[in-house]
């Protein structure tokens, strides 16, 4: 059987906006490289506020740790006491909406992108995700394009999460399912 897809056919400029000139990414690259993809613990002020230089609306007391790869800044809104753990990888092509008092743990994947695997030619099929106030997210969770991850919830390690969770739910899984109400007392 032949096969259907005709990658060569790719638009990468299709459906995606990336929000900022060549410049200004190149520049972007340049300072991920230096103060956040390297394994030196520069202090996460200063991480905040070349976050807030590149566009990036940053809240009060971050906690950013090292090697966390964060694709465009100007696409990212992190509220007030959020914690990110060492090798987060936040591929936001659209805009990624982080909550306050929101933890993300190690190696989480944050992914904004995809690709429409019905079309040949594979376009972007890219989203917005949103971790609301108080959810945390285990170490090694995948979620993908179009969730919310809804207020006080917990995906718990290695889950993905494909869907939207609810509120104040323990979710585990793949994919990611609720299990029971978190109880916080």
């Amino acid at each position: 059987m032949k096969s259907q897809v005709t990658l060569n056919k790719f638009d990468g400029k299709l459906n995606l906006h990336r929000g900022a000139g060549k410049l200004k990414e190149s520049a972007w690259y340049a300072v991920k490289m230096l103060f956040f993809l390297t394994a030196f613990p520069y202090p996460s002020a200063l991480k905040a506020r070349l976050l807030r230089l590149f566009g990036a609306k940053v809240g009060r007391g971050l906690c950013i740790k090292p090697r966390v790869n964060i694709h465009f800044p100007w696409k990212l809104e992190i509220g007030d006491h959020v914690w990110i753990g060492e090798e987060v990888f936040l591929l936001n092509f659209e805009k990624l909406t982080i909550g306050n008092n929101v933890c993300i743990s190690q190696r989480a994947f944050l992914c904004g992108g995809n690709h429409d695997y019905k079309s040949p030619a594979m376009p972007y099929r890219n989203g917005e995700i949103t971790l609301q106030d108080g959810s945390w997210i285990g170490a090694g969770v995948f979620v993908a394009p179009q969730v919310t991850v809804g207020t006080d919830t917990v995906v718990t390690a290695c889950s993905v999460a494909l869907k939207s969770l609810p509120e104040n739910a323990v979710c585990a899984g793949n994919p990611a399912k609720f299990i029971k109400e978190r109880n916080i007392k």
